[in-house]
């Protein structure tokens, strides 16, 4: 279970930092200790492993909290992206059958317009966990429902899809991404990315915590925090999309300013296309390379650099199949591609969606033996390195021959850097 993995560390290094968030600072043993609170009163409440947990708040150490006494209950976890409409957050709210709601002073007015007319109760996530200190530890007998998280895409296609996953599977992609990256004890990973997203809460924080690592929680990213606070506390480990680090070269850019990051073994990059123009600028700016990486809402880790290696990626590549990941190019007549053959990407990952929740016919179309269709498109290089190239939907048709629209992009920006945000912005998918 995900919960016994901070037990564990609370046990055999109690007193090392777990989490730090503004002025906030939670040991291993603190954090058990919270969290044993929490799920007392989370009891109390009426709250059990058949009643959904909506969380909708901007990023906070009670939201952290608050996932681990949920897992602990054996319950299912349903993060509400901040950036949501009361409307959206409805829609989730029905949808997901959420009765506990809990939110922060940001988002109660949206919140509150959004359980309107509905048997909800509302929360406020950090009154909730303050008021639980001093709570008598209950022991709680271990259990599992068969949706511990219940993730909503963005919706950019129609409305959001809800993907499901089992503790087992967020503690198995965990691990496979520790491997992955070489997360140890000793990192201290910055997490500014939003805890609605399975990017922020799962890829970056709970991977970190499961890793016996430190995490830096800030509540929202703005480029001038992530640059301090990477120097303030010397972060080896930063997870962003391209915007994030677009914005972050800029404001170093216009101010013309210069940070020491030698301390820093990774800059991580996903949800969006890097361009190359982007990549080479930050490279130049902060003297530390973007490594790329791959993954869905549906399924994760899939590919990237394994940060233990000496192999260079070569230019173009996403990198390796991340440890534990089965992978199929599948041509549109249905056989497996060739070396340097473009296919869709068909994946197997150690997490691995159990399906789409209240929508059997949409899980039963996206998955075939096992894998789950991405539709995405790609190839894989004789040396085991693979290459996206676009979407299925995506492709653009030119005098019979197909066109991937990324292919247009990288040719964009080569040869004017004022259009390089096109690749920043624009996602074919978003995996947040």
């Amino acid at each position: 279970m995900i919960f016994s993995g901070i037990q564990a560390l609370a046990c055999s290094g109690a007193e090392k930092v777990a989490l730090r968030f503004e002025s906030e600072t939670f040991s291993y043993r603190a954090l058990v200790h919270e969290v044993d609170q929490v799920v007392a009163r989370l009891l109390s409440v009426g709250l059990g492993a058949d009643t959904p947990v909506g969380v909708y708040c901007e990023n906070s150490s009670a939201t952290m909290i608050l996932y681990y006494a949920v897992s602990r209950i054996g319950g299912t976890f349903v993060p509400l992206n901040a950036v949501l409409t009361a409307a959206e957050a409805s829609y989730i709210i029905d949808h997901a059958q959420i009765k506990h709601l809990f939110v922060d002073d940001a988002l109660s007015p949206a919140a509150h317009e959004a359980a309107s007319g509905r048997d909800v109760k509302i929360f406020d996530t950090s009154s909730f966990v303050q008021e639980a200190q001093g709570a008598a530890v209950i022991q709680v007998p271990e259990s599992k429902t068969p949706d511990f998280l219940i993730v909503y895409t963005s919706g950019s296609t129609g409305v959001p899809k809800a993907v499901r996953y089992t503790q087992d599977a967020e503690v198995a992609g965990n691990r496979s991404l520790i491997e992955l990256w070489n997360v140890t004890p000793e990192d201290k990973v910055l997490v500014a990315l939003p805890l609605g997203f399975l990017y922020g809460l799962s890829t970056a924080a709970s991977m970190a915590f499961q890793a016996g690592a430190e995490v830096i929680l800030l509540r929202r990213f703005r480029p001038t925090d992530v640059l301090k606070t990477i120097v303030d506390h010397r972060v080896t480990v930063f997870h962003g999309v391209p915007t994030m680090f677009a914005m972050m070269l800029e404001y170093a850019e216009q101010n013309d300013l210069q940070f020491d990051l030698s301390f820093i073994r990774l800059f991580i990059s996903a949800g969006a296309p890097l361009s190359k123009d982007l990549k080479e600028r930050f490279e130049r700016r902060f003297n530390k390379k973007i490594e790329d990486y791959y993954a869905l809402t549906e399924v994760r880790p899939v590919f990237g650099r394994y940060a233990s290696s000496a192999v260079e990626i070569p230019p173009g590549a996403i990198g390796q199949a991340a440890p534990g990941v089965d992978v199929r190019l599948m041509t549109v007549d249905g056989r497996l591609a060739a070396d340097d053959e473009v296919g869709e990407v068909w994946v197997k990952a150690p997490a691995t969606t159990s399906g789409y929740y209240k929508a059997p016919e949409l899980t039963a179309a996206s998955f075939v033996d096992g894998f789950f269709r991405t539709g995405d498109l790609g190839y894989r290089d004789p040396e085991g390195f693979y290459y996206l190239t676009g979407r299925i939907k995506d492709i653009i048709i030119k005098g019979g021959a197909n066109i991937a629209p990324a292919e247009v992009e990288d040719v964009i920006c080569e040869h004017n850097s004022s259009f390089a945000g096109i690749g920043h912005w624009y996602s074919r998918r978003k995996v947040w």
